[in-house]
């Protein structure tokens, strides 16, 4: 290969991803897209089992919709369109993999250009592939969290509705103009749905296939078994309020207590490549033999492969659920 074509291959995929990204819809175009989405899915939804497959995103106008088509036989592309859904993401199932080939195409050259390593390239080339999904993991986790935090206020508020005489739908709307980001949208979608005729148990449903919560769960449930059995709702929405915010402070503290071993373990994960990083800058060559020798870059797997391994025995301590 000559020393041309890899330059060449970066500028290609790096211009292949300039041209997706300049090629996208615009706000307002996209704004109109979900809510022409979400109208006919709330029309149809009636005739929709209640296994997930509303959640799939409508783009029956994107560039992608071949590529959507073809991989719903393919149980991973349900599980990345699920993913988008909660991390509430612009993007349809096409442009997450073409955005993933980018930037492992991206992540391979560069590292080749640089180590001259066909086994380092291809690894880079892997985790390269995952940006995005790992990008995705941590918009979901970040909504969720923002999602969690505001629920019990807003269940506050529709019990106080409740109290003064309002009914369901005038209290979900109500929660939906006065609750920040991201709860104010999904109950927005929720008023939304009843308004065009789908059942309050329905379009509960659907938000709590959004929402990957416990909580949001926890909240759908005490409100359809009242529905079912009778009582006082404004009573249930008390209780459940009381128990989300308990949780919530019982979840604070344990993420607190275990700080120190989340951080024990990025030290120790991430210090042997920053020292090896640091050493080849100020002595250039040190570590030639570790990435050119066969017996060194045999090591160099062995522990990346116990760092991997070290990393996931340290996360699996220190995730305790709540």
């Amino acid at each position: 290969m000559s020393d041309l074509a890899l330059p060449f291959l970066a500028a290609t995929g790096s211009s292949f991803g300039v041209l997706l990204l300049l090629l996208r819809p615009a706000a307002p175009s996209k704004t109109i897209r979900r809510r022409l989405g979400t109208i006919q899915d709330s029309i149809h939804v009636h005739t929709a089992n209640m296994d997930g497959s509303e959640l799939e995103k409508t783009a029956p106008w994107g560039h992608s919709v071949r590529l959507d088509a073809l991989s719903d036989r393919y149980e991973i592309a349900k599980q990345v369109k699920l993913l988008l859904v909660h991390a509430n993401s612009s993007m349809g199932l096409g442009g997450a993999v073409a955005l993933s080939a980018a930037a492992g195409l991206g992540c391979g050259v560069l590292c080749y250009v640089l180590l001259r390593l066909l086994s380092l390239a291809v690894a880079a080339l892997c985790a390269g592939c995952m940006i995005p999904y790992w990008v995705l993991c941590f918009q979901r986790n970040r909504r969720l969290k923002a999602f969690n935090a505001a629920l019990p206020d807003a269940i506050d508020l529709i019990a106080r509705s409740l109290r003064a005489g309002h009914s369901m739908a005038s209290s979900i709307e109500m929660v939906s103009q006065e609750s920040p980001e991201p709860l104010a949208f999904e109950f927005v979608q929720v008023f939304q749905q009843q308004r065009l005729g789908l059942q309050f148990r329905d379009a509960l449903l659907q938000m709590g296939m959004r929402i990957p919560s416990r909580d949001v769960q926890f909240l759908i449930t005490a409100i359809l078994v009242q529905k079912e059995t009778g009582g006082d709702l404004t009573e249930i929405l008390a209780r459940a309020s009381y128990v989300i915010r308990e949780r919530v402070r019982i979840e604070g503290e344990v993420c607190t207590r275990t700080a120190q071993g989340r951080l024990t373990g990025w030290i120790l994960g991430l210090l042997p490549i920053v020292m090896l990083v640091f050493i080849n800058v100020i002595s250039p060559g040190y570590s030639d033999m570790l990435f050119h020798d066969p017996l060194g870059q045999e090591l160099l797997c062995a522990g990346a492969a116990l760092i991997a391994v070290g990393a996931l025995v340290i996360r699996k301590i220190v995730n305790v659920q709540v």
